[in-house]
């Protein structure tokens, strides 16, 4: 599939089915990770990967929206090794290199079969305190992943008109 084709049929899954991520799409996946470019190439992520039924459980406990996934990884950014602008103390890069982490985790799944869901809606504290996450890591986001099941589609905004003529300036 090209690259193309691959962003604009990928959407936000929120019924996963049953079937398991194997081993090595798991590989696949945290290879994408690895490969993500950030600032300075600091690397300041941090990926926890949730796979058994305990830590399913204490994410459900502690996010309501993990939507049947029997797999989820949660981004963080070690705060030491955020890349920081020099000419301000207000823009350091550790969410956005997270971000961008995310964003290849997220696509690669895509091209795998694999459906995702970036989820921001949570409370960091509680997410903290489930799994032991270190004060010194911000969590950006938590992706939970799967196969779509079978009724999966997307939501209705999916196939909103875009933007683009309000998005984009030219100059």
């Amino acid at each position: 599939m090209k690259f193309t084709e691959l962003i604009k049929s990928r959407y936000s899954v929120r019924k996963f089915s049953d079937k398991k991520i194997g081993d090595a799409d798991l590989k696949i996946l945290l290879e994408a990770a690895n490969v993500a470019p950030t600032a300075c190439n600091n690397q300041p992520q941090k990926l926890y990967v949730l796979r058994s039924a305990e830590s399913i459980v204490k994410l459900n406990n502690s996010c309501k929206f993990v939507f049947g996934a029997s797999t989820a990884i949660i981004f963080t950014s070690v705060k030491e090794r955020e890349w920081k602008n020099p000419f301000t103390s207000e823009y350091h890069t550790g969410e956005i290199d997270c971000s961008i982490v995310c964003t290849h985790v997220m696509l690669q799944a895509w091209e795998l079969g694999i459906g995702s869901c970036w989820v921001g809606y949570y409370d960091p504290e509680k997410i903290r305190s489930a799994f032991a996450i270190p004060e010194n890591e911000q969590i950006v986001a938590i992706l939970p992943l799967g196969y779509p099941a079978d009724d999966s589609k997307p939501s209705a905004r999916h196939a909103e008109f875009r933007k683009s003529e309000e998005t984009v300036k030219y100059l």
